[in-house]
């Protein structure tokens, strides 16, 4: 955990804060060592470790599988989004400001937590997902109630073109007056995916608008993909 951690504060944050401001997403690599992720990899299977299981074609979602895990969170995960937090908030903070939204986070992610508990937001909401062949996520924002953070991480738990093809992470940015941008991301075994949850602020001639985003999964070709997705915010249900 310690090594994590030591990780978490040897990032260049100031360029990642550029980035973030910039594309709307940015990548750490080599967060995670591969053992680590093997060993979340394994919380998989975990038939204690969650709270509730979704089939995504059950819900025209796409092809797959994933499961919210039940509070208390597995130390090394809430040590992640614990840590993670603070160095978001100025990101999360300055778009809301430059967009004139009537909103601040609170220093601390415990308060964010709290605000979402006296909202009825009280569920989990940081999941593993598992895809196989053919497995596919549809366009998505993970949003999950009135109060949310408009910032998400994603840890990838195994290698591209080794134990799965295809299964690339996709960005769609709406452009106004005109058709949707996409970007395919590939990051590697152990990266950190720090991405948008719902918008990102574009600096135009008269000021700043709001870009909206999505995000998904493309197709797997062969083998399994996992990842775990933190969501800082909680759930209603």
């Amino acid at each position: 955990m310690k090594d994590i951690i030591q990780r978490i504060e040897n990032t260049d944050w100031q360029n990642i804060t550029e980035t973030m401001h910039t594309n709307g997403y940015a990548i750490i690599p080599n967060l995670l060592s591969a053992e680590q992720c093997e060993i979340l990899k394994s919380e998989y299977y975990s038939q204690d470790a969650y709270r509730k299981t979704v089939v995504m074609e059950r819900y025209r979602f796409g092809s797959g599988e994933y499961k919210y895990f039940n509070y208390p969170l597995p130390e090394v995960i809430q040590q992640i989004r614990t840590k993670i937090y603070p160095y978001l908030l100025p990101v999360a903070n300055t778009w809301f400001r430059v967009l004139n939204m009537n909103k601040q986070f609170p220093l601390e992610h415990a308060e964010l937590l709290q605000q979402c508990h006296q909202n009825g937001q009280r569920k989990a909401t940081v999941l593993i997902l598992k895809y196989g062949k053919g497995g596919f996520n549809t366009l998505h924002q993970d949003l999950y109630g009135e109060i949310y953070f408009p910032i998400q991480i994603v840890l990838f738990l195994n290698e591209p073109d080794q134990d799965f093809t295809g299964g690339e992470f996709v960005l769609t940015q709406q452009i106004p007056r005109a058709q949707s941008k996409a970007i395919v991301l590939k990051p590697k075994k152990g990266d950190m995916l720090i991405f948008t949850t719902n918008f990102k602020p574009e600096k135009g001639e008269k000021g700043y608008y709001r870009v909206n985003m999505k995000h998904g999964v493309s197709k797997v070709h062969s083998g399994e993909r996992y990842t775990l997705g933190i969501i800082f915010h909680d759930a209603i249900s």
